[in-house]
């Protein structure tokens, strides 16, 4: 009698425990990066507006208590060639709100469209301003981000820069939910510079409609590809339009069940050992590389969501 209820109790835990191993598979996790920094339209503000729109993004960012890697085009941090004090406060608010500052090298350069020498020089220029933050604390920035998510046009071009990237000690953060947020960004600033409330709060609402979407389409792939969600890693920018929706982002997401973790947890996921053969144009998502890495057809990606016409044409672009 004492054996039957010993293995009563093993199969008892053994059951829980399978139930809780696939709770913890399935849940779903994203970590939140942004490129552009100090702010995307660096160029077309003062430096008083700038540091309003960073003030109003980071106060949000805190609010939402999620944590953000962010990617600093150092170009953007000087005026008429020559790095900036005030621009550099600026960089230092994202540091002081413990925002993980990474390279995004210094002129946002495709690296598949220059030399070899060419991209490991915008790397180097692009670590002066972070470096001097992180040596404050005694660190060093620990992740660069590929301008456009271009790594290079072919094998040789991309292992070259990539044992360059390793001899500086950067990991590579690569994104999983891509998107075309960057249309909806200038759309944003169009619609203010019409003065047209009306109009701004429609392309926001838009915004969020479409990025769940984005979010839904990404989820499927990795449902797809690795038979359940992967930690996923979003894509979105320094921007005026963040400034205002973050939160709205953030309720979006976790209402389709996400929490948010670092890029360090979610790349602990194994999926991004997967191999990517990807030497295309185009600056893709992972899961898409890792899809046509598998030889996944162009008719696999038909399902990904577009921007809608209206702020296409309100942006005025042609094309994502």
């Amino acid at each position: 009698m004492l054996r039957r209820y010993s293995v009563i109790v093993f199969l008892i835990i053994a059951i829980a425990q399978i139930n809780v191993s696939q709770l913890h598979s399935n849940h779903k996790t994203i970590a939140i990066t942004m490129d552009d920094l100090p702010l995307n339209i660096a160029s077309q503000v003062s430096n008083s507006e700038m540091r309003s729109i960073v003030e109003r993004l980071l106060e949000k960012i805190k609010r939402e208590k999620t944590p953000v890697t962010a990617f600093v085009n150092e170009h953007k941090l000087e005026v008429t060639g020559v790095r900036d004090p005030e621009r550099m406060a600026i960089l230092k608010l994202w540091f002081d709100a413990g925002v993980d500052l990474g390279n995004h090298t210094y002129a946002h350069k495709s690296q598949n469209q220059i030399p070899v020498n060419e991209a490991k020089e915008d790397i180097l220029r692009g670590e002066r301003s972070i470096k001097e933050l992180h040596a404050t604390e005694n660190k060093r920035p620990k992740y660069f981000r590929h301008p456009y998510l271009h790594t290079g046009r072919d094998s040789s071009t991309r292992n070259l820069i990539n044992t360059f990237l390793d001899s500086l000690g950067y990991t590579i953060a690569p994104v999983t939910v891509d998107n075309a947020e960057w249309i909806f960004s200038a759309a944003y600033d169009k619609a203010l510079a019409k003065n047209d409330s009306a109009l701004m709060e429609s392309v926001g609402e838009q915004y969020i409609t479409y990025m769940r979407k984005e979010l839904k389409y990404f989820e499927w792939m990795s449902d797809t590809l690795f038979h359940r969600p992967i930690r996923q890693v979003l894509l979105i920018h320094s921007n005026r339009l963040n400034s205002f929706y973050y939160s709205a982002l953030c309720a979006m997401i976790r209402s389709e069940g996400y929490s948010f973790i670092s890029v360090e947890v979610a790349l602990k996921d194994e999926a991004y050992r997967s191999p990517d053969t990807f030497y295309g144009g185009g600056g893709i998502s992972w899961l898409e590389r890792w899809a046509l890495t598998r030889g996944y057809e162009k008719g696999f990606f038909s399902g990904d969501p577009k921007a809608p016409q209206n702020i296409m044409e309100l942006a005025g672009v042609e094309y994502e």
